[in-house]
């Protein structure tokens, strides 16, 4: 029996779709293989594509890499702000966001390892410092946002400017998972939580506005 096959040309892949399997694709082959040891072929060919498709997507490996942290925060701040969304109590917003994010800090710690990995390549690296620099600027300004809309629903009186609370908790993030990271059994969940919850509570619902200078 003769085996037909269809006719016509072979559908095209989406743009959005292409970008998805590369995205999971580079994602499984960093983490096991760290930055270094991974091939823009070997990520495009586990995606089902040649690497023309990584390029035209992403610019570079750097921008491939960039991408995949971006999205992780992305995808961290509209849960959170997903979950606060209801909440009008400041106390009770900082409980929620601390709790999310002490979670995410501890349960994705290779995502935290491929962050220090590109930023420590930046420090010598124009090519990583390009893709870092404005991933860590759009994540500080998605801090900023999350802040400043728990402070309109709630009616908070925060402590400093959202942009100044969103550079403050990047920082605070970044390294309580650089902490986790060399010393997960002194920094746990709990701790990460308790530092999380003490840093928000002050940024957003301070105790005492009366001795604290208007133009913060």
């Amino acid at each position: 029996m003769t085996e037909t096959h269809p006719s016509g040309p072979t559908p095209r892949v989406r743009r959005e779709e292409v970008r998805r399997r590369l995205l999971a694709a580079a994602a499984r082959v960093f983490a096991e293989r760290g930055y270094e040891d991974s091939r823009v072929e070997d990520i495009a060919h586990a995606a089902g594509f040649t690497k023309g498709a990584v390029y035209s997507n992403f610019g570079s490996k750097q921008g491939l890499f960039g991408a995949i942290l971006g999205e992780g925060s992305d995808g961290e701040h509209a849960t959170v702000l997903g979950e606060v969304r209801d909440i009008d109590e400041p106390a009770a917003a900082v409980s929620v966001a601390a709790r999310l994010v002490a979670r995410r800090i501890v349960g994705d710690t290779e995502r935290g390892r491929l962050g220090l990995e590109l930023a420590a390549r930046a420090a010598h690296d124009e090519q990583a410092r390009d893709v870092v620099t404005p991933m860590r600027r759009a994540q500080r300004a998605a801090a900023a946002r999350s802040v400043d809309e728990v402070v309109e629903r709630t009616g908070a009186q925060p402590a400093v400017s959202p942009e100044l609370a969103g550079l403050i908790l990047h920082c605070l993030t970044n390294g309580l998972s650089m902490e986790h990271l060399a010393d997960p059994e002194e920094v746990g969940v709990e701790a990460v939580e308790q530092a999380l919850s003490a840093v928000l509570a002050a940024l957003i619902d301070p105790p005492d506005q009366g001795s604290r200078p208007k133009d913060l």
